[in-house]
């Protein structure tokens, strides 16, 4: 559905977008992700003719879409403010796309009931805007984007003024809204819960680059650098030297899968491959905060000369804080990081004092 080849776009010394390829299959949904400034919405603008590109090509079914103005690419498209027409009931926001298109008016209202239902807003036609909630403003807004039958939907942050709450939940109800119309989506997010939850595939982007792409499965267990497992949430990453089925750490030995590259590397330690022990039993830390997530508790842990390492432990085996603990490491949540071993940003400062239910979330 689209292919982008070697897509180039530059803000005077800076490139937003460096030469990427990428493709989008039929009936798929591609989630990018990536930090303020990676190139992710610029990707999406420059996708929808809404930005110039300075080289490179988009092509949407296989037609070269150079010269092709925004209005003649076949798009859907729907933004985080959802920018729905206020002077303009919700019956007449969702039709405007056909309207301009020249639809009957009778497919029209059809069409418009048809899809109000879909998104969950039945016989909501003559209610205004300002009257609705921000959850409902979104479907409205989708409803909208869906009308015309668009060949490629495509979504910059379409969640991102809901609360968490709602957010989780709707989610879920687009992808299976997708699922049901086979529709072909390409969104931007920063949200990793909203991503993984979603796609089919996830696109990490950085400095205009493409950091890796894959099934979301495939990209949450095998980051492919230091800076896609950080940006993904996890703190334990360390330079390692790996020499058969061990990995000397910071950390000590730590170790790793059979089959793991050899040599120089970063070291991913998964928070639930830290487990906790007597104080003898392994590398000695001190229990710092403990971060409640529903199932789980995420425990700091201070070592001894040490990074600080993040743990998960069942509510019922929490230690308290202030706790000395040993650690051992379990090589199935050890990852050998294949990226470049000096590409890796600062992690994040531990947090102090007690934290309750983490509001950032964490994608699963």
């Amino acid at each position: 559905m689209l292919s982008l080849q070697a897509a180039t776009v530059r803000f005077g010394k800076r490139t937003a977008l460096d030469a990427v390829d990428l493709e989008v299959a039929d009936h798929r949904i591609v989630c990018v992700l990536g930090p303020s400034g990676s190139g992710k919405s610029t990707l999406l603008r420059a996708v929808a003719g809404l930005q110039p590109m300075d080289g490179g090509r988009v092509l949407l079914a296989g037609q070269d879409q150079s010269g092709v103005p925004v209005h003649r690419r076949g798009l859907g498209l729907m933004f985080q403010d959802h920018q729905l027409f206020p002077h303009r009931d919700v019956g007449a926001n969702v039709a405007f796309g056909l309207r301009m298109h020249g639809t009957g008016r009778a497919e029209t209202e059809r069409r418009v009931r048809e899809l109000l239902d879909l998104v969950g807003l039945p016989g909501a036609e003559r209610r205004a805007v300002a009257a609705l909630s921000g959850g409902e403003q979104q479907r409205v807004a989708l409803a909208r984007a869906l009308a015309p039958r668009p060949k490629l939907l495509m979504l910059d942050e379409p969640l991102g003024q809901l609360d968490r709450s709602l957010r989780e939940r709707l989610v879920v109800e687009l992808r299976t809204l997708f699922q049901e119309l086979g529709t072909t989506v390409l969104a931007v997010t920063h949200d990793q819960g909203e991503a993984f939850a979603l796609a089919d595939r996830v696109v990490v982007m950085r400095d205009g680059r493409i950091a890796q792409e894959g099934t979301p499965l495939d990209v949450w267990q095998r980051p492919a650098s230091a800076f896609v497992a950080r940006f993904l949430g996890f703190d334990n990453v360390t330079p390692a030297t790996v020499t058969g089925l061990a990995a000397d750490t910071a950390w000590g030995k730590v170790p790793v899968p059979e089959g793991s590259p050899q040599g120089e590397a970063d070291l991913l330690v998964r928070p639930a491959g830290v487990l906790l022990g007597a104080p003898a039993d392994g590398l000695r830390c001190t229990v710092g905060v403990r971060t409640f997530r529903g199932n789980h508790v995420t425990v700091r842990l201070t070592p001894e000369n040490a990074p600080v390492l993040e743990a998960e432990c069942a509510l019922r085996d929490t230690p308290d804080e202030g706790a000395v603990v040993g650690v051992r490491f379990d090589a199935a949540e050890t990852v050998v990081l294949a990226g470049d071993r000096h590409d890796r940003t600062a992690p994040r400062q531990p947090l102090t004092g007690v934290t309750g239910q983490d509001a950032a979330g964490r994608a699963s």
